[in-house]
């Protein structure tokens, strides 16, 4: 692992996979203290957790926001690997760098990622699980909506940031909203045709098209709950494109001892439509551990 210094109230640190490909993170509180990975969804960067992550620094925690391989300023994987799995692999590696096991946290992509490294039973490398509106099982029509609005401005891009913003808007359904230059430029690269695209590799959402949620991903996502023995707690957004009542309960069967908590006026985007709400969730767990 290679620190660097980085913004105010963080540190800059990277982490080597075993194909080459470097990620990127930022770390906020004491390096001793107690660790917390935040891994995000997919399309998003380490950004997505800035608030809550500088929240649990202050709170005597060591969080440690990641960008994903093939997201923000990780590396992308000449090869297109950007399988549940090898998220899932290199997840579990960085969790083994600390010198204490890591409570995990996932949103979407991340989540799964996170399944899968708690999923090895007693020689699972972190002490906990959080899953931020994911299930194995997910309602495809809200996948298709994600991987829509992706794909739909992945090859032109956007003329400026308010294209950008129109865009995100409209895919929210939030209208009105103005955009945020500053916010923005931390998902979007200026091409050198000077057009503004997506920080991700355009091989991970082809990927994600082609490969979908095939049934053995699905059995090992859900053999990998079954096998998870550290507390684990699923927060859902009552608004959900992806995981709706029929996921929470199928989760609750596998995983009958894991918690359960419904954020209102949430959608998918848990973290960034009810910040504080889920803040306080996962102070409320982190405390019981």
């Amino acid at each position: 692992m290679t620190i660097q210094t980085c913004e105010p109230g963080a540190t800059r640190v990277t982490y080597k996979m075993d194909d080459g490909v470097t990620l990127v993170g930022e770390a906020f509180g004491a390096a001793g203290a107690p660790p917390v990975i935040l891994a995000h969804g997919g399309g998003q960067t380490r950004y997505a957790w800035s608030r809550v992550a500088q929240r649990l620094g202050d709170a005597g925690w060591q969080a440690v926001a990641l960008d994903l391989r093939g997201h923000g300023e990780s590396d992308w994987h000449e090869g297109g690997d950007y399988s549940i799995p090898r998220f899932g692999h290199d997840l579990d590696h960085v969790a083994r760098q600390f010198g204490q096991k890591p409570v995990i946290v996932g949103a979407s992509l991340g989540g799964n990622a996170g399944l899968l490294v708690a999923g090895q039973g007693a020689d699972a490398p972190c002490r906990g699980l959080v899953l931020v509106d994911i299930t194995p099982k997910i309602d495809e029509r809200g996948v298709d909506k994600i991987i829509g609005f992706m794909g739909r401005h992945m090859d032109e891009g956007f003329a400026s940031y308010d294209e950008a913003a129109d865009a995100i808007a409209r895919y929210t359904n939030r209208k009105g909203r103005k955009s945020n230059r500053d916010s923005l430029r931390r998902y979007l690269r200026e091409g050198e045709d000077g057009r503004l695209r997506w920080h991700w590799d355009p091989a991970f959402i082809v990927g994600r098209k082609s490969s979908r949620m095939a049934p053995e991903s699905l059995g090992q996502l859900e053999g990998a709950l079954a096998a998870v023995t550290v507390p684990i707690l699923l927060v859902r957004g009552s608004n959900s494109d992806l995981v709706n009542d029929e996921s929470v309960a199928e989760f609750l069967k596998i995983a009958p001892q894991a918690q359960f908590r419904d954020v209102t006026g949430a959608g998918h985007m848990i973290v960034g439509d009810r910040n504080d709400v889920f803040a306080e969730t996962l102070d409320d767990f982190l405390s019981g551990l």
